[in-house]
């Protein structure tokens, strides 16, 4: 199956891919309600969800601008500004001088930020790998196949998602 290019703008979709969207949301809320306890139940175990997610994400683009890495994770620069200086404050993160001008600078993960996302990488890989032990592994490669292209597809059509689902809710009556 061929996915569709994703600067199309796709006709109304058909009743049954509606409810199909409808399953699909549903899950995600319940999969994100279960990722909010997991991330609870971590960061009581000192394990903060929004340091690993910034970590992971600065190491992937390598030193950045705070600028560029609050764009990079869909959030407000002055949360990753306070978020950043905790993981500068906790040796994870480094602030470097911006070859390119002297009066900002970069941010960098450290070798210990390194070590923790490898560690925390696979203590996850391993509990979700004890979790689908049971599947039939055609089935476990077939949905994480889907699931990877589900993500990338997400990934591109975010801004319009959030485009179209933020918009404010009106009440009856306004125009």
């Amino acid at each position: 199956m061929v996915a569709p290019e994703p600067d199309v703008v796709a006709a109304e979709p058909a009743p049954p891919n509606v409810e199909r969207g409808t399953r699909l949301a549903n899950a995600l809320f319940g999969f994100g309600k279960q990722q909010a306890s997991f991330a609870a139940r971590m960061s009581k175990a000192g394990i903060d969800r929004s340091a690993i997610v910034l970590l992971k994400s600065l190491l992937h683009l390598g030193p950045s601008r705070s600028r560029a890495l609050a764009e990079a994770v869909h959030s407000d620069p002055s949360t990753v500004s306070r978020q950043v200086a905790a993981l500068v404050k906790d040796g994870l993160v480094e602030r470097r001088a911006d070859p390119e001008d002297g009066r900002a600078s970069l941010l960098a993960v450290t070798d210990r930020g390194v070590r923790l996302l490898e560690e925390q990488r696979a203590r996850f890989a391993l509990s979700i790998a004890r979790m689908v032990a049971h599947w039939d592994p055609d089935d476990l490669d077939r949905f994480v196949e889907l699931f990877e292209r589900f993500l990338a597809d997400h990934q591109t059509y975010l801004p319009t998602l959030i485009t179209e689902c933020a918009a404010p809710v009106r009440s009856e009556g306004e125009t």
